[in-house]
Parts: structure tokens; sequence; C-alpha cells
């Protein structure tokens, strides 16, 4: 009892930390991982747009091949003229544990199979028309996504996903910030605005008074010399 309730925290604890990892990614609390992934994806997607799917595993794993192997290399002729005696360079990632516990297994297979149902039963539901409107609402979606589909193929769709699946969170990150700088600058130059404005109307009076008095003046010299005419 005590090793299934351990291995089902740690299964749970792993889906979290699954969770919280792709959540980062998505959100760029790393900026370089959440570019690599993206990127990687990215390449991963207009790859199989172009190239068939066995031709794309073949130069991923050639080019992940290429990789470990230079840096093998590499660190070999190192250690061999420095005379070191670091070991292999991926110890580490080789000594970690990757296998997959029944216990996750099991849960992930139960998640699925509760979705599983749900989608059974909807199907089920909307094909046999339960409910008119819910049938007549998946008739519209589905026509609409013919003409979607004779304009994008699947692949296309998931690119369009993939970009904005990456860049929807960064642009209101992004206008998110711009907003809260644009109200603490409202929020400052408010008062020094509103203390312009009253000098300017202060001043405005006092011209006013001043210009009509004067005019009033010159005024009434005018008619003075005009009765004097």
């Amino acid at each position: 009892m005590a090793d299934s309730s351990l291995s089902s925290n740690n299964s749970s604890s792993s889906l979290r930390d699954l969770t919280h990892t792709a959540s980062q990614l998505v959100h760029w609390r790393e900026p370089k991982k959440s570019a690599a992934a993206f990127g990687l994806s990215l390449l991963v997607l207009l790859s199989l747009a172009t190239l068939s799917v066995i031709s794309v595993v073949s130069y991923l794993l050639l080019a992940c091949l290429c990789v470990t192997i230079t840096f093998r290399v590499y660190k070999s002729v190192i250690q061999a003229v420095q005379k070191s005696d670091e070991g292999h360079p991926f110890r580490s990632l080789l000594e970690r544990d990757i296998s997959v516990s029944s216990e996750s297994v099991r849960q992930l297979a139960d998640q699925f199979l509760i979705h599983l149902n749900w989608f059974s039963n909807q199907t089920r539901r909307l094909l046999l028309v339960e409910d008119l409107v819910d049938s007549l609402k998946l008739a519209a979606v589905t026509w609409v996504m013919t003409y979607v589909g004779a304009v994008f193929n699947g692949v296309t769709i998931l690119i369009l996903a993939d970009i904005i699946f990456f860049t929807t969170p960064l642009i209101y990150q992004k206008k998110k910030v711009k907003t809260h700088l644009v109200s603490l600058s409202s929020a400052q130059f408010a008062p020094c605005l509103a203390q312009s404005v009253s000098v300017f109307r202060l001043r405005s009076i006092v011209t006013l008074r001043l210009f009509g008095s004067n005019w009033r003046k010159l005024c009434r010299v005018c008619r003075i010399s005009y009765l004097a005419l």
C-alpha cells in the first residue's frame, strides 16, 4: 500500500511538473527554452509539410547523432590532451532514470478512457439526433470545415496552431505591459495637466479682463475725439 501510494504521488507530481513545464514554455518564462521549443516544433511541422514522416524522423535522428558523436569525440580528444579522467560527457543523462512507472501509465490510461467515453457518448448523441439543434450545429460546423479543408491541409492547420499557441501569450503580455505603462503615465501626468489647464484658464481670464478694460478706455477716447471734431 505504501509503495502504491508513493508511486501514485510520484506519477501525479510528474504530471504536474510536465504541465508546469509546458506552461512555462508557452508563457515565455524562459525565453531561450521557449524559442528553442517553438523553433524546433515549427521546423518539424514545416518538414512534415514538404517531406514524408520517415524522412523527417530519419533527418532528426541523423542530426541528433551528428551532434552527440561530434561532442563525444571532442570531449575525448580534450581529455586525451589534458590527460584528465572526466569520464563520459553524457554520464549524468545516462544515469538519469527515465523509466515509466506502471502507476503513471495506469493513470494516463484512466484519463484517456474518461475522454474516450465522453467522446463516444457525444458522437452517438449528435449522429443519432438526440437533440436536433445540436445536430444542426454539428452539420453547420462540418460544412464550414469542408471549405477549410479545401484551403488548408492538416499539417498547415497544425503549423498555424503552433504559431498561435506560442505567439498569443507573448503578444498578450506585451500589450498588458504597454497598457500598464500607459495607465501609470496617465496617472502621473494627470495632475500636471490639470494644473497647466488651470493656469491657462487663469491667464486667459486675466488677459480678457485687461484687454476689456483697455478696449473700453480706447473706445471712450475715440468717442470724445469724435465729439470734439
